[in-house]
């Protein structure tokens, strides 16, 4: 492993005038694809481990969503065309004498999370689920079963990961705001709160302003002097929410491209905007840090769906972070910490080609830690791969 430690070239978003945050929900159409693919994965880890004993190659990561068609109305709307969701990647159909029933597990996956994500949908109405999985080639299956004399296993691809720590005030604030609006709580206080919520923060100076998208569920609801109620409930659950984990002024806004007037507001049947506003696609939602954070190092890897095994990309994903909350916890003189490392195809997946550490010390008089400071903490996080895998597998962990 090639380890860079440096000093970082930026201030850290929250020393910044402005700091922009997002936060897609858990009824969001891209984090309904990222969830379905990861779920996918799941089962079918589970499945390739109770028959064969090890994670066999697999790389489910490829979901699409194409919305449907709906008429809410206040009381009641119908969906008129259901939602079409489309699995695709490269799998293990058999090994040895052992059959898996690839096409059930992904279709019986999609159904559970959207169960568990969207209450409103009726899944035999409403969803139509098409399954496209096709085998993996031969190199990348035998690469996937090769392992080192310790058992790790080698890389099926070149990718990166990107973690950092800690966060900021506007990154806890936002993501703490719509774990709030999702909660079962949350549903509760506002029977009319659907599960598709969306949260963009703002930070100019030391204001913080939240931008919040919410479907609101039409039965619910007896008219527009009702929606805008619950709307208003809405905006203090999330105000409430974000108190929490600041200290700095809040504004929160709701549906803020509603026209009561012309009766023109985000409502919906079934809780979600993929009844009919809105398409979604593994990747292009929430990075494994559960944000969207542009002020902070971020790659393109779509991790949900990826092998837990063997795709460095999904784990660096996740064990860059846990590095970078390693270094500020283990090395109190460190401020803060960026993680960068890239894998190398064919190489043990715990000896990434580089790790570049980027630090803020808590003075500038205070020297950068040397290289044989931190190896250590950043060997034993790559260490780590074994209990990861089963953190991913137990849904203890998420990549979105």
């Amino acid at each position: 492993m090639d380890l860079i430690v440096r000093r970082m070239d930026r201030s850290a978003p929250d020393l910044l005038p402005v700091e922009v945050v997002e936060r897609k929900g858990r009824g969001h159409p891209d984090t309904l694809c990222d969830a379905v693919a990861e779920r996918v994965s799941v089962k079918l880890s589970r499945a390739y481990l109770a028959a064969t004993g090890a994670v066999l190659h697999h790389n489910v990561d490829k979901v699409l969503l194409c919305g449907g068609a709906s008429r809410p109305a206040f009381g009641g709307g119908e969906v008129l065309s259901p939602i079409e969701i489309h699995l695709a990647g490269r799998v293990t159909r058999e090994s040895g004498a052992q059959r898996f029933p690839v096409d059930d597990l992904a279709i019986a996956a999609c159904r559970e999370v959207l169960a568990e994500h969207v209450r409103w949908l009726d899944l035999d109405r409403h969803v139509r689920i098409h399954p496209h999985f096709r085998a993996a080639s031969a190199d990348l299956a035998d690469l996937c079963a090769r392992r080192t004399q310790d058992g790790v296993a080698l890389a099926n691809d070149t990718s990166i990961g990107a973690g950092f720590a800690p966060r900021t005030d506007l990154e806890r604030v936002v993501m703490a705001t719509e774990r709030a609006l999702t909660s079962a709580e949350a549903k509760l206080t506002c029977h009319a709160l659907g599960d598709d919520v969306k949260v963009m923060g703002i930070r100019r100076g030391g204001r913080i302003r939240l931008t919040i998208a919410c479907a609101l569920v039409d039965r619910h609801l007896r008219d527009i002097d009702d929606y805008l109620a619950a709307r208003e409930q809405v905006r203090i659950l999330a105000y409430t929410a974000a108190g929490t984990e600041t200290m700095l002024a809040v504004d929160v806004d709701v549906n803020t491209a509603d026209d009561p007037a012309r009766g023109s507001v985000y409502l919906t049947v079934t809780g979600t905007s993929a009844e009919a506003g809105d398409d979604g696609e593994v990747g292009r939602g929430n990075r494994a840090s559960g944000l969207i954070t542009p002020y902070r190092p971020m790659t393109l890897e779509a991790a949900a769906g990826k092998n837990p095994v063997a795709h460095a990309g999904k784990l660096y994903s996740v064990l860059a972070e846990r590095a970078a909350i390693r270094l500020c916890t283990e090395r109190p003189e460190i401020d803060a910490a960026e993680v960068v490392l890239v894998s190398r195809i064919g190489a043990p997946v715990s000896d990434p080609q580089l790790a570049d550490i980027a630090v803020t010390m808590r003075s500038t008089s205070l020297p950068l830690p040397s290289e044989a400071e931190v190896r250590p903490i950043v060997a034993s996080t790559l260490g780590a791969l074994g209990p990861l895998c089963e953190d991913l597998l137990s849904g203890r962990v998420h990549v979105f």
